[in-house]
């Protein structure tokens, strides 16, 4: 039952758990993940990791009753918890203001709408409908519907200052709605919480806040995040979804235990296959060497024919039927051996990016520049960015990142001062690439229009590279999910010659093998890089020459 009422007329939330059993999902006739035994106590936080398209959403999907599983059973106890699935919203609803999006990602807006449905049936007599008030009621309380309002403008002010409830989404920047999107979190009353992808968008502030949450929270959490700093300060369990393997495998301990105990659990699969391989390969030589030796003893027994001693004769024909009976025994060892499937070999992400010309020895530089965005001033600036620079651009939700990298490539205009690129600068980048496909064209079209020198055949290859197979290429582009259009986009990148690579945060919906093998791209990239991004390990992992750090419109450098 939902715990007593405090003093702020909130009730206190209850001790919930989930218990799922045989779960198993997937599109069509691909299996995405089957026989998921699944336990979230209070307190627990249960990072869900796997590549993009493992099946991730969709189990969280299925744990938030949003679709049903294709097998198992999903308990949660006592029947009353309340159950939030916070998805990361790519889309804003329009005509939704600041405090609507919160009070429906909080389950305050259905709770509220729920209370009015059973008044109005309160009111009009009808049986039951005191029973369904009360219920009604008490969920409503227990979501926080009586002071969201009160504590909206409270947390909204510390995480998003700036930002006013009545403002509309639709107006907001990305940082701004990542902000309202962690705001949303905190404020919410949910008995467990289902969580996907919320590091997404968020500067190291809202990552700390948002860190400091799941740590502090008493409910049950599972949580789909490629973050490798925050699943590491924060999970105590990890599940993976294994799409190569099609294996479940769940891990306590933490991110770092599971990271070693994968590493183990791989080389000991490797070993055994290996040790299987080998062994049958020795016996299939012996068996074919007995077969020789059984063959050979015929023919000669047959070349000695003429020699009429029988003891002779005998004896070649026994030495013959010997070896075919070894024969046989090897043969029949193989078939007793325990068969060891080779383990599968992950997708991989094996890019190169690829690089035109080099520019000048200037790539880009600013004199003076002024951007006015309504109240929001950038500069003024004195920035040059030479060639081979790679600078690491870092600063708050809305300190002025996108408008620095929008003057230096020429963008925007200029209030005051000057902008200019240097000559032959071919720029590549990821957030722009994005862009590209997301329309209704199929996939193959938008990228061929992009190459338009390269033969469907060659463009299907390069697709495949980057996980985008049949599946995915005849499909319209505005279908595919973020992390598959952040795939499009890195192969753009590998078919274009580029010298100037910019990316903003480029880790966003890509899966942790993939950001991976990305860091190691860029390790082999010899040109200018503007890199923006809030992972931590990838700043750290990522070989900079330069850093700048944005705030409130200016920029200081070290």
């Amino acid at each position: 039952m939902i715990g007593p009422a405090g003093g702020d007329g909130t009730l206190d939330p209850v001790s919930a758990t989930l218990v799922a059993r045989g779960l198993a999902a997937g599109h069509g006739a691909r299996v995405l993940f089957a026989d998921l035994d699944l336990v979230v106590a209070p307190g627990d936080v249960v990072g869900l990791v796997g590549v993009n398209g493992a099946g991730k959403s969709t189990l969280l999907r299925t744990l938030a009753g949003e679709i049903p599983a294709e097998a198992g059973s999903i308990v949660v106890s006592p029947p009353s918890a309340t159950l939030g699935y916070l998805p990361q919203e790519h889309e804003r609803h329009p005509g939704e203001t600041v405090l609507g999006a919160l009070a429906r990602r909080t389950g305050v807006a259905a709770a509220q709408a729920a209370l009015d449905d059973a008044t109005e049936r309160l009111t009009a007599g009808e049986d039951g409908a005191d029973d369904a008030y009360g219920e009604a009621l008490e969920r409503w309380l227990a979501l926080g519907g009586a002071d969201l309002e009160e504590r909206a403008a409270e947390v909204v002010a510390d995480v998003a200052p700036g930002v006013a409830l009545d403002a509309a989404m639709t107006g907001l920047s990305g940082g701004q709605a990542a902000r309202v999107g962690l705001a949303s979190l905190l404020l919410s009353r949910y008995d467990l919480l289902l969580l996907d992808e919320p590091t997404n968008d968020l500067d190291l502030g809202g990552l700390d806040q948002l860190e400091r949450f799941v740590a502090g929270s008493r409910a049950g959490i599972v949580v789909v995040s490629h973050d490798r700093e925050f699943l590491s300060r924060t999970v105590t369990r990890v599940v993976e979804l294994d799409l190569a393997q099609q294996l479940v495998r769940v891990v306590d301990g933490g991110y770092e235990a599971y990271l070693a105990e994968r590493e183990v659990a791989r080389r000991h699969a490797r070993e055994e296959f290996e040790e299987f391989a080998d062994t049958r390969a020795g016996l299939e030589a012996r068996a074919r060497m007995q077969k020789n030796w059984m063959a050979k003893g015929v023919r000669d027994s047959i070349k000695k024919s003429k020699d009429g001693d029988k003891h002779i004769k005998a004896h070649n024909r026994a030495s013959s039927e010997k070896q075919a009976a070894k024969a046989k025994q090897t043969l029949r060892m193989i078939e007793r051996l325990d068969v060891v499937e080779e383990p599968r070999k992950e997708w991989e992400l094996r890019m190169e990016i690829a690089a035109a010309p080099r520019a000048g020895a200037v790539v880009a530089t600013l004199r003076g520049a002024v951007v006015r965005r309504g109240d929001f001033v950038l500069g003024p600036l004195d920035l040059q960015v030479d060639w081979g620079d790679r600078v690491a651009i870092t600063g708050a939700n809305g300190s002025g990142k996108s408008t620095l990298l929008a003057a230096l490539l020429g963008r925007v205009p200029l209030d005051a001062g000057t902008a200019s690129l240097g000559p032959a600068v071919r720029i590549g980048e990821i957030d722009q690439a994005r862009g590209l496909f997301f329309g209704a064209q199929q996939l193959l079209d938008a990228f061929g229009a992009e190459v338009p020198d390269w033969p469907t055949s060659e463009v299907r290859t390069l697709l495949a590279k980057f996980g985008l197979t049949a599946e995915h290429v005849l499909r319209p582009a505005e279908t595919l999910s973020p992390g598959e259009r952040t795939r499009a986009a890195l192969a753009l990148l590998q078919a274009r010659g580029v010298n100037v690579l910019v990316l903003d945060e480029p880790t966003n919906h890509l899966d942790l093998p993939a950001i991976e093998q990305l860091e190691q791209a860029l390790a082999g990239y010899e040109g200018t890089l503007l890199l923006v991004t809030h992972d931590r390990r990838m700043l750290d992992a990522v070989h900079t020459t330069r850093r700048l750090h944005v705030s409130g419109g200016q920029v200081v450098e070290g």
